[in-house]
C-alpha cells in the first residue's frame, strides 16, 4: 500500500494578487496560512475610528508620532497583515515605510479590534498576539466592543504579555504614550 503525505498550502503575499479586486473581504498571511474574513461590520469600524482619533489627538498634542487605521504590514513574505489601528513614532516610522507606503516592521502600538465569532478572535488572540511578540511590537491592545473591555498585552522579556484587563470605567494609559489616558468608555 502506497501513502501519501499532502503539504499545506503556504501563502505568500505576491499570491494576495489574486484577489486585488476584492474589496469585500480582507485576507491577510500569518506563518504562510491565509486569512479570509468579511468587511468588518459598522460598530467595529466606529470603535477603529474612536481609537484612531484618540491617538492622533494625543499623537498631534504630544508632537510624538502618528496613528493609522487598517495599515498594512509586511513582515515578510508569509506574514502580512492588516490591523485595524497602529501608533508609530515618528522614529520609528521613518525606518518602517516602504516605497509603496506599507509597513515593514513592528509599530509599536497595535490594536486589533474583535470581529464577532470564535475563529475571528482566535486570530486575534492567538495567532496575531504571537505574530506581534515575535516581530517586536511593544504593547497589543485586544479591544471587545461587545463586552466593552481591552485586553493589554506588553512586552517583557521579549514576548508580549497579558498585563491588564481593562473595562469602560477603567482608565487606559500606556508606559509607550506619556501622558496619553483616557476613559475605556471613550473607545466605544
Amino acid at each position: 500500500m502506497q501513502s501519501t503525505t499532502t503539504n499545506p498550502v503556504r501563502w505568500t503575499v505576491a499570491d494576495l494578487a489574486i484577489f486585488e479586486g476584492d474589496r469585500a473581504k480582507r485576507y491577510e498571511i500569518i506563518d504562510g496560512e491565509l486569512f479570509v474574513t468579511r468587511a468588518p461590520n459598522w460598530k467595529h469600524q466606529e470603535v477603529c475610528g474612536n481609537i484612531v482619533t484618540l491617538l492622533k489627538l494625543w499623537s498631534d498634542e504630544s508632537g510624538l508620532g502618528r496613528a493609522a487605521i487598517n495599515p498594512g504590514i509586511v513582515f515578510s513574505e508569509s506574514d502580512s497583515v492588516i490591523p485595524d489601528v497602529v501608533w508609530a513614532s515618528h522614529e520609528r516610522l521613518e525606518r518602517l515605510l516602504d516605497e509603496a507606503g506599507h509597513l515593514t516592521a513592528a509599530p509599536e502600538l497595535v490594536v486589533e479590534v474583535l470581529s464577532p465569532g470564535k475563529t475571528n478572535e482566535n486570530r486575534d488572540r492567538e495567532a496575531k498576539l504571537k505574530l506581534y511578540s515575535v516581530r517586536g511590537v511593544l504593547e497589543y491592545w485586544i479591544v471587545n466592543w461587545q463586552e466593552q473591555s481591552v485586553e493589554v498585552c506588553r512586552r517583557e522579556n521579549a514576548m508580549l504579555k497579558l498585563v491588564a484587563t481593562l473595562y469602560s470605567q477603567d482608565e487606559i494609559t500606556s508606559p509607550i504614550l506619556p501622558s496619553f489616558s483616557c476613559l475605556v468608555s471613550r473607545l466605544f
